[in-house]
This record gives structure tokens, C-alpha cells and sequence, in this order.
């Protein structure tokens, strides 16, 4: 079993968002706010270690089609939520990004999909250094898991890391977890990404 190497890793904060993530906001998820503290804690030690953190921005336009599914998954999309330049579409302020981090506006689940994400990790430290990512954010069975898969069909190793996600049910993470360590790389709590990181276990 491959481990985390912390000179060839990034950190990926996937869409801790106002919109998402606040109590009564448009596509609110309760469990992304259980996620908060863990996600702080990898923040913090990927930020001392030097390991990239990358935040991705889910981000509508009114001049800018919604994919059809998404509208289906919550009409309100089509009117309301992550809406460019917006409060609701910052990240939250208790997971603030720093000056010297990411911020990747993306457009549909994926992060890769249709973003400068990938040429952004080519690049980190030299060409085709970072090999790992670690995905923490939400939601978990939609944009981590949509992330996770993109990142390993272009051969990144993949850290889901289960307690710094958060689902819209308990039964969706369960779910998401399985496929994740069945087919897509490793999970992880934060505290065995922490110490991993940290050479200690």
C-alpha cells in the first residue's frame, strides 16, 4: 500500500462555499460543517509542512448554461446559489484561503473538468512532481467523489479523507467511502492523514 509523501502531495478543499456550507443557504450541507474542524486541522499542517492547498470554487453565471442535471438535483440552481461574485460563493471564513494558496473556479463537479487545475498541480514544484492529492470538502458523494475520480483517471494517487467530507446523508458517505477505497485510492480520517503527513505512522 502506497503512502502519503508530503514533498509529492496536495492538499484539495473542495467547494467549503457560503452557499454550501452556512445554515439556511441555498444548497446548504449540514455535514459540511461537522467537516470544518478536520479540514482546519489538515489546512494548518499541509500550510507548515509547505504542501500545496488548493480550494475549488463551484461557480454559476446567469450567462452561463447550468448542466441539466445539476438543475434537476436542486432547481434553485437555476436562479439562486454560487452565483459569480456573490457572497454565497466565497469560501467560508473559518477555512479562509491564504495568500499564498489556490483557488480554482470550476464549473461542474469535477474540478479537473474544464478548469486550469490539473496544468496548476503539472506545475507545482517543478513538471509532474505532485503524484498524490488529498480530497477533503463537499459534497461528499458529488463533487469529492466526481474530484476523486478525475484525479485518478489522470493517475493521481487519491486520499478521500472520510472524517474532513461531508454528505448530504450518512447512507451517501457510507456509499461513497466503499467506491472510493474499492476503486479509487485510499481513506482516511484526518488524523491518519496528519500523522501520515506527518512520517509518523
Amino acid at each position: 500500500m502506497w503512502k502519503i509523501d508530503p514533498a509529492k502531495t496536495a492538499l484539495l478543499v473542495i467547494d467549503m462555499q457560503n452557499d454550501f456550507v452556512l445554515e439556511g443557504h441555498p444548497m446548504e450541507v449540514p455535514e459540511a460543517r461537522t467537516a470544518i474542524p478536520y479540514i482546519q486541522k489538515l489546512i494548518a499542517t499541509s500550510r507548515e509542512l509547505g504542501i500545496p492547498v488548493i480550494y475549488s470554487q463551484h461557480t454559476l453565471r446567469d450567462d452561463f448554461a447550468v448542466s441539466p442535471l445539476e438543475s434537476t438535483y436542486n432547481e434553485r440552481l437555476l436562479t439562486v446559489g454560487m452565483r459569480k461574485g456573490t457572497f454565497g460563493v466565497q469560501v467560508i471564513d473559518a477555512l479562509k484561503p491564504a495568500e499564498n494558496d489556490i483557488v480554482i473556479e470550476k464549473y461542474r463537479y469535477d474540478a479537473f473538468y474544464a478548469t486550469n487545475l490539473e496544468p496548476v498541480l503539472r506545475s507545482i514544484r517543478g513538471l509532474n512532481q505532485i503524484d498524490t492529492v488529498i480530497i477533503t470538502g463537499t459534497l461528499t458523494e458529488v463533487c469529492c467523489e466526481s474530484t476523486a475520480r478525475g484525479a485518478y483517471m489522470r493517475d493521481y494517487k487519491v486520499a478521500f479523507v472520510s472524517d474532513a467530507t461531508g454528505a448530504l446523508t450518512a447512507p451517501a458517505q457510507v456509499a461513497t467511502e466503499n467506491v472510493m477505497r474499492t476503486f479509487f485510492g485510499r481513506v482516511l480520517t484526518a488524523a491518519e492523514t496528519d500523522s501520515e503527513l506527518r512520517g509518523s505512522l
